[in-house]
């Protein structure tokens, strides 16, 4: 059961990273690519109706999280506790930045809620990211499963580490390239005219950069753990998600070329998707590494909960996800085609 609740965890974590990613990637290049204050409305109107249902992913992966792995839930959720809390900021501000932005009319007022849009999905991307490195990596998690993290120390990946080293950080740029890439190749699905083309030109400047950066994370990241390679040579099989992940952003390449934004766009996804199954099948059953003592990690087993509440829950996880599910496939085919194929949406 542990393993079974691993990969679920794994997979809902993936979907909000996929399905929020891009809401996260549009408001980084909305004030690059949008050049007056009508198309800057257009990025946010292309997320509107579906911005918010993709942030349920993050509650639902939160939730499953602490049912499934309360020890896990504990120590990052402590551990973790200066950067969880910026991370919810930055959420936050996202959020009133999307809804707040058409309550006044004035052109201070939606320049002001613009750039916050803009400066949260920066920031979000890139804590994300390092949130990332910081489980690759490993944090120092005593015997008694208890670890606490500054945000910076020297900036160096071992020893007395903090959140952010020049390892976190790379991942977390890397992030924001990935996410950039994923809202460009979005914001060019959904609208028109010279947004759309602008948007794809970003599409395309920030793959090339994603290529580099992928490169550059891959071989840093076996270096600095080997054992991430572990897995890949006991199960070969594993290749199938490093391969998915570099046919999806060939994909991404290959679509933007032909202007096939649908292709391209989800060729992103398999991208994202085929990047995170990688870790996650790499560090497994290690959920959080010890940078202290390889002993002291916690694992499937060491962290899940008991074998009679995984049973029970999973029942009421697959009601659960049945009603998640729908309602995104719903959202979303009454959401299709173009933006500019839609009326403005009134403010209240």
């Amino acid at each position: 059961m542990g393993a079974l609740w691993f990969c679920l965890v794994a997979a809902m974590l993936a979907m909000y990273v996929v399905l929020d990613g891009f809401d996260i990637g549009a408001g980084i290049i909305h004030l690059f690519v949008a050049r007056t204050a009508a198309e800057r409305a257009l990025v946010i109107r292309s997320i509107g109706p579906v911005w918010d249902g993709n942030e349920v992913w993050l509650i639902a992966a939160g939730g499953t999280l602490y049912f499934a792995f309360p020890a896990l839930y504990a120590s990052s959720f402590s551990g973790f506790y200066l950067p969880l809390m910026m991370v919810l900021w930055l959420l936050i501000l996202r959020g009133t930045s999307v809804e707040f932005r058409s309550h006044v009319v004035s052109d201070l007022w939606a320049t002001f809620w613009d750039g916050l849009f803009a400066l949260s999905g920066i920031l979000l991307a890139v804590f994300f990211g390092a949130a990332l490195g910081n489980v690759v990596r490993g944090v120092p998690l005593d015997s008694a499963g208890n670890f606490f993290e500054p945000l910076w120390t020297n900036f160096r990946p071992a020893g007395q580490t903090g959140i952010l080293d020049w390892y976190t950080i790379l991942i977390g740029v890397a992030a924001l390239a990935a996410l950039a890439m994923h809202g460009a190749l979005w914001v060019a699905l959904k609208t028109a005219g010279a947004l759309n083309e602008r948007s794809r030109a970003a599409g395309v400047a920030a793959s090339a950069i994603v290529v580099v950066l992928t490169v550059a994370v891959t071989v840093v990241s076996f270096r600095l753990q080997p054992r991430l390679f572990a897995n890949f040579a006991a199960h070969p099989a594993g290749f199938a998600f490093p391969a998915l992940a570099i046919l999806g952003l060939l994909g991404v390449l290959w679509f933007q070329r032909r202007r096939a934004e649908l292709a391209a766009f989800l060729s992103s996804c398999a991208y994202l998707l085929g990047m995170l199954a990688s870790i996650a099948f790499s560090l497994y059953p290690c959920v959080l590494p010890s940078s202290l003592n390889p002993d002291f990690a916690l694992t499937v087993d060491t962290a899940k909960a008991g074998a009679h509440g995984l049973r029970i829950g999973l029942a009421w996880w697959l009601i659960g996800m049945a009603l998640v599910c729908t309602y995104t496939i719903y959202t979303y085919g009454n959401f299709s085609g173009k933006i500019s194929d839609f009326e403005p949406e009134e403010s209240d």
